[in-house]
């Protein structure tokens, strides 16, 4: 024991050995090892959600809707428990390049006493008064009828994917990149096959998809449980480690808090245009939804590369390695580009096929999410570039700036100009399809100016 009676921090020697790979081996070598399990996680995990539609597609067109509704209202809230984890995994990442093992226990202990705290808050709050927020963020009674009862079960797994999330951020920054992505594979399988025995066997409604994705995030907690119960090791969870001082708490939450605001800000634009597009018909939320489902098979493994690429920059800052962090920042957005083309590509060549699944045999349906996906697959290459600006930013711990990106792709690119095109137009759904590519190409270019210029910032204040 240490002199304070906290359980003494030190670090594995798989440990030892990837924070020594990290500091030494070439870049692109230490960019792949570490982000492509992340990529390919990230990917099946989209893959999840597309047969999650395809599963709610066969309930009814009116359930496709409902579920694509309410998971951004779902989104919002685990942007908190997602946003605490990204915020303050930096910090855990930066202690562990600087070598400071005893810190990386108190973050990480403190961490997921602040997830504990945040998720029984929701709890409390939410599942009494779960139709008063509903109407409270505009949704429409034909999904608050249908969806209320999912939507509180779906609290239960935000709560669960709290400390999860926190888990798979801990992991990451550790390097045990294969063992998310198996874990995750895990997951997934449960949840699929929970939801095919409900949907097709028991002929269940949607809040029977919420169940299975409970037991499914059951599955990734006990994991972390037996994972972070492991005694004698800097990652491992203690509740003598918790640790409310400032030079704990203070810049994990400085991190977190504008990660935070910028994932849920995020996600109630989506809720906003989605309660905008209902003018046109509740099937146009549906098709908009199974769009960004589509377009997340490109931005998803992109997001991977920018998970990982943000714990290989923080680390090696931490390590007074800056120029190994930006070197980290250049294979991060050279990869993310390709990704973008080549994935859009072939989601676009494959497009009357793919949108068939969705569509339950209305060819209307089908059409509307064939035109604008069409739109959103515009946007694949600049978001790729903005993704690997957000591993820049987070990894140096500029998430105010990261905020205003974030901030201004939905509530400058997407929000007004959907306003305008309603005002002014008569497109019809197409509007849906032409603000996704007008924000997700706008954000791509303010994050190239954002990223050159925090690149020459960081140059000048390191004498690289």
């Amino acid at each position: 024991m240490t002199a304070n009676n906290e359980p003494a921090a030190d670090l594995t020697e798989k440990d030892r050995a990837f924070r020594a790979f990290v500091r030494e081996e070439n870049m692109w070598k230490v960019v792949f090892y570490v982000c492509t399990p992340l990529a390919l996680y990230q990917s099946l995990n989209q893959i999840f959600k597309i047969f999650d539609s395809m599963m709610a597609s066969h309930i009814g067109a009116s359930s496709v809707s409902a579920v694509a509704y309410l998971s951004q209202l779902n989104l919002m809230l685990s942007a908190l428990g997602g946003g605490l984890a990204v915020g303050a995994s930096i910090k855990v990442s930066e202690a562990y390049g600087a070598g400071d093992f005893k810190l990386v226990k108190r973050r990480v202990s403190t961490l997921f006493a602040l997830c504990g705290i945040l998720g029984a808050g929701i709890l409390l709050i939410l599942v009494p008064f779960a139709p008063q927020f509903l109407r409270l963020a505009r949704t429409p009674e034909e999904f608050i009828t249908e969806g209320t009862t999912y939507f509180i079960l779906d609290l239960f797994g935000i709560v669960l994917n709290f400390f999860n999330s926190v888990y798979i951020a801990i992991e990451r920054a550790r390097g045990n990149s294969q063992r998310i992505l198996h874990l995750n594979m895990g997951v997934i399988v449960v949840k699929l096959a929970l939801t095919a025995l409900f949907v097709y066997v028991f002929h269940s409604g949607i809040n029977m998809i919420a169940v299975a994705t409970i037991i499914s995030q059951l599955l990734m907690f006990s994991a972390a449980i037996y994972h972070l119960s492991r005694k004698g090791n800097a990652f491992s969870f203690s509740l003598r480690s918790i640790s409310l001082k400032r030079r704990v708490v203070r810049p994990m939450v400085l991190l977190s808090v504008p990660v935070i605001i910028e994932k849920m800000a995020f996600s109630f634009g989506k809720v906003v245009v989605n309660s905008m597009c209902t003018i046109y018909s509740p099937l146009t939320v549906g098709a908009l939804g199974i769009s960004n489902n589509l377009g997340g098979i490109t931005t998803n493994p992109q997001n991977g590369f920018q998970e990982g690429g943000s714990a290989i920059i923080s680390q090696s800052l931490g390590a007074g390695l800056p120029k190994r962090a930006l070197e980290a920042f250049r294979c991060i957005l050279i990869i993310n580009m390709a990704i973008g083309a080549v994935l859009m590509s072939l989601t676009l060549i494959f497009l009357g096929s793919i949108s068939r699944l969705f569509s339950g045999g209305d060819p209307q349906f089908q059409q509307m999410i064939c035109s604008i996906y069409q739109m959103e697959a515009l946007g694949s290459i600049p978001l790729g570039i903005n993704a690997a600006v957000m591993a820049l930013l987070y990894g140096f711990g500029k998430t105010r700036i990261s905020l205003i990106i974030n901030f201004s792709r939905v509530f400058i690119f997407r929000v007004p100009v959907l306003w305008g095109l309603q005002q002014f137009t008569d497109l019809g759904d197409i509007s849906a399809g032409i603000v996704m590519a007008v924000s997700n190409i706008a954000t791509g270019v303010l994050a190239v100016i954002v990223g050159w210029i925090t690149i020459r910032q960081i140059k000048k204040q390191y004498g690289i």
